[in-house]
């Protein structure tokens, strides 16, 4: 499309991931024309370097199980309860049942339904075992067709050896690889079949976690007719002579202009990716260079774009990211790379502590809460930071995140700065620069107590959630074990994100709004891009993609239903206004 050219449309969506194409699924099967632009190269965004999971309570299996609304409103309200949403709770929860049958009923998308994804916080009233995290069902690339390399590839990262795997049975096959036969075969069939498709396709073709959810939705988009545009960023939105948004300016492949005449969909993320946007809301990065997200798509697009329209970001949440400690390392070529924290440290054998050798928080609670603890605890430091010590038992046993453990080689990760040695706790005090009576006393006490399985000092291993982070073979607590072989071993953490909690302001039908609370007709934001439902509580195993996939289904739902009712009340208005001029 050339930059004088211009295309019409229903609904233009903003962003590719789960909350855009969901908005996209669910107006394209209203019989309204759709065009998705998204500014990266691939499809898929966040949603698909994640786990993939949606928290989606009320979902028919839960409900069948006993989960209660009267429950999850108790668990949400004591999750958050300074910013406790009804409205926004209600509206989801009021939407989750129908938005899973429209995708399950009407779209490729295909759910597994877990006996076991524990909420975060399983010492809240309310809280479940299961029955409300859902995770997409596995599927081959090769539905795609000649579209198939145009899906985001995986956070290389968080990947084994290429393969991703799955929360739950999955991850534990890998966890135990080198400690029963097992596994290990299970494992090696899972590598030789990535290999072998990667040899012969470019790229794995088995699609699991978030990266078979996007696969499966933009199948379903491509079969609806909806134009998918990559590589094009929106530059800007135009809007009439009422203010309404009319469409936007795009760049990249598809520039030109879109008139879009239903509205526009704003779902590219939150901004963790913008400096300017972290130094403003982000407590522990005034100065824009004490973060480092490994989220796709995050840099501030869409709320910039809802700036611009008379649009503000709500910041009234508990938290405004849901935040995920990150190892930040150099590849051999030299580029940036990050390994997200988000299951690792809450194995046996390994412990959190600060630049003076004192841990600061249970490294078994999620990502988010461990992370909240981490900003807190380096309040009025210069910079936000930890220590994740093993010893060798813990090495040859799980490894230490991206640092693989027995038999793999280490010299990698050591070449790469993502990995310190020292023969002592001592030895490894003095490389990464921490306090070592202060290291040496904190391991010493916690052994004397992780022996027992407990932790009287942080209560690591005291819920179901903790030990679902952990090994489940261990003993006595999966989440325990001393610290007293050496060599022993440390790996950095910085400040990370999974996405914003704070977003653009949206009103009941996810309709942009002005800070004096009138709506902006015609602008839409869902997803990250939006202020969370759960006002900055982070609930359970994909709390994002949940509200994601049912608000991105809500926007699309009632985006027809918005332009009827307007245009019914201007033409009642045109109406009066012809009467009366007859009457003159």
């Amino acid at each position: 499309m050339s930059n004088d050219k211009t295309v019409a449309c229903d609904v233009l969506v903003v962003g590719s991931g789960a909350a855009g194409m969901a908005a996209a699924l669910k107006a394209a099967s209203q019989g309204l024309s759709v065009i998705v632009a998204e500014k990266e190269q691939h499809f898929g965004g966040t949603t698909a370097i994640s786990a993939g999971w949606a928290w989606v309570p009320g979902n028919r299996v839960g409900a069948a199980a006993g989960d209660t609304r009267e429950e999850v409103e108790t668990y949400l309200k004591n999750l958050a309860p300074e910013t406790y949403n009804a409205d926004g709770v209600r509206q989801f929860l009021d939407t989750v049942p129908e938005a899973l049958e429209f995708f399950e009923r009407e779209t490729d998308v295909e759910f597994v339904y877990p006996d076991k994804a524990p909420d975060y916080q399983m010492d809240l009233p309310g809280a479940r075992l299961g029955g409300r995290a859902i995770l997409p069902k596995d599927t081959d690339a090769r539905i795609l067709g000649d579209k198939r390399l145009l899906m985001q590839p995986y956070l290389s990262s968080y990947t084994v050896f290429g393969y991703m795997p799955q929360v739950g049975p999955d991850m534990n096959e890998f966890v135990h690889v080198n400690q029963s036969l097992k596994s290990f075969v299970y494992v090696a069939r899972k590598l030789l079949r990535t290999w072998f498709d990667t040899a012969r396709y470019r790229r794995p073709v088995l699609r699991t976690n978030g990266n078979a959810l996007m696969t499966l939705m933009v199948k379903s988009a491509l079969d609806a007719g909806i134009r998918l545009w990559e590589g094009t960023p929106v530059l800007s939105l135009t809007r009439g002579d009422d203010g309404a948004v009319t469409g936007a300016v795009l760049g990249g492949r598809h520039a030109g202009r879109v008139e879009a005449r239903l509205g526009v969909v704003l779902a590219a993320g939150g901004f963790s990716g913008n400096a300017e946007l972290r130094q403003k809301y982000f407590p522990h990065d005034a100065a824009g260079d004490d973060h480092f997200t490994p989220t796709v798509g995050h840099g501030g697009d869409a709320a910039n774009l809802a700036l611009s329209a008379g649009g503000y970001i709500d910041d009234g949440v508990s938290s405004v990211g849901s935040w995920a400690p990150v190892t930040v390392f150099r590849h051999n070529d030299g580029r940036q790379r990050l390994f997200p924290h988000l299951r690792a440290i809450g194995l046996p054998g390994l412990i959190a502590v600060d630049r003076h050798g004192k841990r600061f928080g249970n490294e078994a609670l999620s990502y988010h809460d461990f992370g909240g603890a981490m900003i807190a605890h380096n309040a009025g430091e210069e910079k936000t930071f930890g220590w994740v010590i093993g010893d060798a038992k813990t090495m040859h046993k799980y490894g230490i995140g991206y640092a693989k453990p027995w038999p793999m080689p280490r010299g990698y990760f050591y070449r790469v700065g993502y990995l310190v040695k020292g023969a002592t706790l001592p030895e490894l005090a003095g490389k990464i620069g921490v306090d070592a009576a202060g290291l040496e006393s904190t391991v010493a006490e916690f052994n004397r107590h992780a022996a027992a399985g407990t932790d009287p000092e942080f209560g690591r291993g005291s819920t179901e959630y903790n030990h679902f982070r952990g090994d489940m073979d261990h003993r006595p607590n999966p989440n325990l074990a001393p610290l007293d072989k050496g060599p022993f071993y440390a790996a950095k953490i910085q400040m990370g994100d999974l996405g914003t909690f704070a977003g653009v302001a949206v009103d009941s039908d996810n309709t942009v709004v002005t800070e004096e609370g009138a709506p902006i007709p015609g602008l839409f934001a869902v997803g990250a891009a939006a202020r969370s439902v759960f006002g900055g509580g982070y609930p359970g195993y994909g709390s994002h993609i949940g509200a994601a996939l049912v608000f991105g289904y809500r926007a699309g739902r009632d985006i027809a239903r918005l332009a009827a009712e307007r245009g019914a009340a201007r033409g009642a208005v045109r109406g009066i206004e012809t009467t009366e001029e007859a009457g003159r």
